[in-house]
C-alpha cells in the first residue's frame, strides 16, 4: 500500500514553502451545522465546546457540560460588540445551592399524597436532611439517594423580605436524572431523562410573579434511572449594577473543519475573523499531543473608512478544577517573550480522580500573548477587567498572585490587543491557550507524563515558544490536512459525508492521550467518555480504528500495544483479551465488570491483520504471535455460535446466538490466516483460510431468512447491521457465499428511518458509526450516499447539542446517551476502504 503519509508530508512541505494561503478563511466551504463546535481541544479534559448555533448564544462548557468560559469583545469606537461567549452573571443568592451553603430542606423517597409543590403544603410527615441529596460519587453529598428507579421529593421553603420584581431572577439546579421543579406550586422546569449541572434559567416575568414577600418554596421531583442521582438547586438575583457586554456581535458564517473552526462576525462598521485551531496532524505526534491551542484573529473595516479598535478575550480559573468549590490559584509572569496568566487547583491532586463524567482539577492552565505593542494580559477582579476595557480598552493593572476560595470570587483572565486604527486592509494576530497537566494518567502503578514532554525533557512554555515561532508554517500545514481529510472524506463517499469526517476528526483526537510507557512503546489511550469512563477499552479501539488505520496505523498500535503487554506479562490470563485497563486516569488494569470473550478477541485480531495488510508485513503480529495464535484459537472453538456474551452493543441487551458476533469470529480467523501467510507458516494458513470458510458457509445457512439475516440464529423475524462484515469485502477473501452482502445493504435500505438506519429489529436506536460501516459495504457511491443523507440530517438537525452523540434514535434524532466519544473514528471507514482498493 502506498504510504500516505509521505504523500501527505510532501503536499504540506510544498505548500508551507509557497506564499501563505488565506488562513482565516476555510479552505473547504462547509454548509453542515453541528451539533457543538470544538473550540479548544487536546484531550479528555482540554476540552472546550459551544454547543449552539451562534457563538455568543452560551457559555462554552466541557463536553460534560461543565461551564468552561470564554469570552471575546470587540471594542469598536469605543462600542463593545460580544462575539464570544455569554456574559457571566452577577448574581446575588436568595437561596443559595451548596457550593456556597449545605443548606436543609424537607424531602421524601415515597410518592406523596396531596398537592406535594404548593406553598402551604403540611410536610410534617417528611424526613429533614441537608442537601446535595444523592448517589456518594456526586459532589457534597450530605443526605444519601443512590438506588436505581427510585424517585426523591424535595421542599425547601424561605423567607424574601424585600421583593422587586423587575429585577432578574435565575434558578439554578443540577440534577441526575429526570428532573421537575416547581415554584410556589407552578412547574418550571421539566427535563426528561438527562442529567446536568448548574442549570441556569431566568425566570420569566410570568414566573417572577409566582413570587411573593414573606414565605416561598421550591419543590423538586427527581428520578433515578440507573448510575449517579443528584439533586441541588437555588434561587438567584442578578445584581443591578452587573457589568456586561450587552451587545452581540452578528455572527455571519460558522465552519468547521479538521483542526479548525471558522468564525465571521459583523461588529458595527468593522468585521472580525475568528479562527480556533487545535494543531492535532496525526502524522507529527509532538504537535497531537501538545495541548496548546492557537485563537486567530483578523478584523478590517467595511466602509472603508479607519476605525479605533481593541480585542478582548477572557477565561477564568474554572478552566482548572472539577468542582466550583475548589480553591485556586493563579498568577502573571513573562518568559522569553510571551506574557502568561496562569491558574491551577490549590491542592493539585494528580491522577487522583478517576470516572467518567469529570473535569481535571491538577495541571496549570495558561493563557499567552506574544508580547508586542497595545497586547497586553492580566489577571484581576471579573467584573471590574471588563469595566476597565468597556470604559477605555485596556485591561486593570494585573495582579501578581490571586487566591479564590468561593466561586463568586473567581478572577478573570483576559487579553486584550488594542489594535488602533484599521482600515479595510485589516490587522491580523493570535493568543494560545494550553493546559499543562504535569502527569497525564496513571499506567502500571506509574505515573507517565504526556508524549509531547519526553518524559520531562519539553516544558509547557517550551511548547509556547515552538507554537509562537512556527505560527504560519503550522496554520499552513493544519490548512493542508484540513483540504485533505475532506478531499479524500468527499472523493470516497461525496460532499456530504465528507463534511461530516470534517466535524468528527477532533472530536475522536481528543477522546485520547498519547504517552510512552517506561519501554518507550507508544501508547495511545481512549477514555470511554459519557458511557463508563473507562481507559483504553478495546471496542472502542475497534471501531475508531479506520481513521488512524487510514492515516497513521501506529497510533493503531498505540492503542492495542498495552492491551498484548498486559496478557504478556501474566496479569491478565484468560483465552482472550481484557476489555479495559481501568477507569480514566488509572490504567492499572481492566475493571470492567463482565468479560467479552469474542468481542474482544475478534477486535484484537481483526486490527492486528488490518495493520499487517495496511504495512504489508506482519513484523507487529509476529511479536505477540502466541497470544494472537491463542486468541484465535478461541474464536474457532466458540464463535460459530456464540453463547450469552457481551458484545460492544451491550446496551441494546446481549442474545445469544448472536448473528453479527458470530462474523467478527469468523473474521478474525481469516485474519490470522492471512498474518500467517505474510509469516510464511503457509501450513496454518491454509488450515485457518478453510475454517473459516468452512464456519461461513455454515453461517449463512443457520442465519438465512430469504432476503436477509437474523439478529440471532434462532430469532425469527429479526434483522441486524452485520457491519463486522465489511472485513471480508475490503480484503476480497469473499467468504460468504450466496451474495449475503447484497441481500443485507438492500435489506437496510427498507428499514431507514428519518434519521438513519437502526442498529438491529429490537429498538429504533442506532449506532453511526456501524451505520457507516454497513453502508461502506454498498456497491456504489450511489448507493452509500442513501446512508449518508439521513445520518447527515441527523447531525445537521438533532436537537441534542453535545460533541456527536454516536448513540441516537432514528426517528427522533436525540441522543440516547453517549457523547464526545472517539468511536466516531470509524466513520473513516469508506475512507480506509478506498485507499485500500487504490493500492490493492
Amino acid at each position: 500500500m502506498k504510504n500516505l503519509l509521505t504523500t501527505m508530508a510532501l503536499s504540506v512541505s510544498l505548500l508551507c514553502n509557497a506564499q501563505p494561503s488565506d488562513i482565516f478563511k476555510p479552505g473547504k466551504s462547509v454548509d453542515l451545522r453541528v451539533p457543538s463546535t470544538p473550540l479548544i481541544v487536546s484531550d479528555p479534559y482540554l476540552s472546550i465546546w459551544s454547543p449552539y448555533d451562534k457563538l455568543t448564544d452560551g457559555t462554552t462548557e466541557h463536553w460534560t457540560g461543565a461551564p468552561k468560559p470564554l469570552l471575546g469583545a470587540l471594542r469598536v469606537d469605543g462600542k463593545c460588540y460580544r462575539f464570544l461567549g455569554q456574559n457571566k452573571l452577577d448574581l446575588h443568592a436568595i437561596v443559595p445551592m451548596t457550593d456556597v451553603e449545605i443548606w436543609e430542606g424537607a424531602y421524601t423517597l415515597k410518592h406523596p399524597s396531596g398537592d406535594w409543590t404548593n406553598i402551604n403544603f403540611n410536610e410534617s410527615g417528611w424526613e429533614r436532611g441537608k442537601a446535595a441529596f444523592g448517589s456518594p460519587d456526586m459532589p457534597r453529598i450530605s443526605t444519601k439517594w443512590k438506588d436505581e428507579n427510585t424517585d426523591i421529593y424535595v421542599r425547601r421553603s424561605f423567607d424574601i423580605s424585600n421583593l422587586d420584581i423587575t429585577d432578574d431572577f435565575y434558578l439554578i439546579y443540577s440534577h441526575d436524572d429526570v428532573f421537575e421543579l416547581y415554584l410556589n406550586g407552578e412547574k418550571l422546569v421539566s427535563t426528561g431523562e438527562t442529567w446536568k449541572d448548574n442549570v441556569h434559567l431566568k425566570l420569566s416575568d410570568a414566573a417572577k410573579k409566582m413570587l411573593r414577600k414573606g414565605k416561598n418554596t421550591i419543590a423538586a421531583h427527581c428520578h433515578n434511572t440507573t448510575g449517579g442521582a443528584y439533586v441541588d438547586f437555588g434561587l438567584y438575583r442578578e445584581k443591578k449594577d452587573a457589568v456586561k457586554f450587552s451587545t452581540e456581535a452578528v455572527q455571519k458564517a460558522a465552519d468547521v473543519l479538521a483542526t479548525s473552526s471558522y468564525y465571521t462576525f459583523t461588529c458595527g462598521p468593522v468585521e472580525l475573523d475568528l479562527v480556533f485551531t487545535a494543531p492535532q496532524l496525526i502524522d507529527d505526534l509532538d504537535l497531537l499531543s501538545t495541548p496548546v491551542n492557537y485563537i486567530s484573529y483578523r478584523v478590517r473595516s467595511t466602509d472603508k473608512k479607519e476605525h479605533d479598535v481593541q480585542l478582548y478575550f477572557e477565561t477564568t480559573p474554572e478552566l482548572t478544577i472539577n468542582e466550583s468549590t475548589q480553591p485556586t490559584t493563579a498568577c502573571t509572569f513573562s518568559k522569553n517573550g510571551i506574557t502568561y496568566v496562569e491558574a491551577g487547583s490549590i491542592d493539585q491532586p494528580i491522577c487522583d480522580r478517576k470516572g467518567d463524567g469529570i473535569c481535571a482539577d491538577w495541571g496549570y492552565a495558561y493563557l499567552a500573548g506574544v508580547n508586542g505593542a497595545g497586547k497586553s494580559t492580566s489577571l484581576g477582579d471579573y467584573s471590574e477587567m471588563k469595566r476597565a476595557f468597556i470604559k477605555d480598552g485596556r485591561l486593570l493593572h494585573p495582579k501578581t498572585k490571586w487566591i479564590t476560595r468561593q466561586p463568586e470570587n473567581t478572577p478573570a483572565m483576559a487579553y486584550v490587543h488594542n489594535l488602533g486604527k484599521v482600515s479595510s486592509n485589516g490587522k491580523s494576530d493570535f493568543l494560545m491557550l494550553g493546559y499543562d497537566d504535569i502527569y497525564s494518567l496513571e499506567y502500571m502503578y506509574e505515573k507517565r507524563m504526556g508524549y509531547w514532554k519526553h518524559d520531562g525533557q519539553v516544558t509547557i512554555f517550551d511548547a509556547f515558544e515552538k507554537l509562537r515561532d512556527n505560527y504560519l508554517p503550522i496554520m499552513n500545514r493544519c490548512r493542508a490536512f484540513d483540504e485533505m481529510i475532506y478531499d479524500d472524506a468527499e472523493q470516497a463517499g461525496g460532499k456530504k459525508y465528507a463534511e461530516i469526517c470534517s466535524a468528527a476528526y477532533r472530536q475522536v483526537i481528543s477522546a485520547h492521550k498519547l504517552f510512552t510507557d517506561k519501554q518507550g512503546n507508544l501508547l495511545f489511550f481512549s477514555k470511554e467518555n459519557n458511557s463508563n469512563g473507562c481507559v483504553n477499552t478495546v471496542d472502542l479501539t475497534y471501531p475508531s480504528a479506520p481513521l488512524f488505520l487510514t492515516y497513521n496505523p501506529d497510533l493503531a498500535k498505540a492503542m492495542m500495544t498495552s492491551i498484548f503487554e498486559y496478557s504478556a506479562s501474566g496479569r491478565w490470563n484468560k483465552p482472550f483479551p481484557a476489555h479495559d485497563l481501568g477507569t480514566y486516569p488509572i490504567a492499572n488494569g481492566q475493571l470492567y465488570g463482565g468479560d467479552m470473550p469474542i468481542e474482544e478477541g475478534g477486535n484484537m485480531v481483526i486490527l492486528t491483520a488490518a495493520i499487517a495488510k495496511i504495512e504489508g508485513n506482519a513484523d507487529y503480529a509476529k511479536k505477540y504471535w502466541d497470544l494472537l495464535t491463542t486468541w484465535t484459537n478461541y474464536l474457532a472453538e466458540n464463535g460459530q455460535d456464540p453463547e450469552n456474551q457481551l458484545c460492544t452493543d451491550d446496551f441494546a441487551g446481549h442474545w445469544a446466538h448472536n448473528a453479527n458476533l458470530s462474523i467478527k469470529a469468523i473474521m478474525g480467523i481469516a485474519g490470522y490466516s492471512e498474518m500467517a501467510r505474510m509469516l510464511g507458516y503457509e501450513d496454518v494458513a491454509d488450515k485457518y483460510a478453510a475454517k473459516a470458510k468452512e464456519m461461513a458457509v455454515k453461517w449463512e445457512q443457520m442465519a438465512n431468512e430469504g432476503d436477509h439475516y437474523r439478529l440471532a440464529f434462532d430469532r425469527k423475524n429479526t434483522w441486524s447491521q452485520k457491519y463486522n462484515m465489511i472485513w471480508d469485502k475490503m480484503w476480497g477473501l469473499d467468504l460468504f457465499p450466496n451474495n449475503v452482502i447484497e441481500k443485507e445493504v438492500n435489506y437496510y435500505l427498507t428499514k431507514q428511518n428519518l434519521y438513519g438506519l437502526p442498529l438491529d429489529s429490537r429498538k429504533e436506536y442506532t449506532k453511526s458509526d456501524w451505520i457507516i460501516w454497513s453502508a461502506s459495504m454498498s456497491p456504489d457511491k450511489a448507493t452509500f450516499g442513501k446512508f449518508i443523507d439521513p445520518l447527515y440530517k441527523y447531525v445537521n438537525e438533532t436537537v441534542s447539542r453535545v460533541p456527536i452523540s454516536d448513540w441516537h434514535y432514528t426517528d427522533s434524532g436525540k441522543m440516547v446517551g453517549f457523547k464526545a466519544r472517539s468511536v466516531i473514528g470509524g466513520y473513516w471507514m469508506p475512507v480506509l476502504m478506498d485507499k485500500t482498493y487504490e493500492n490493492r
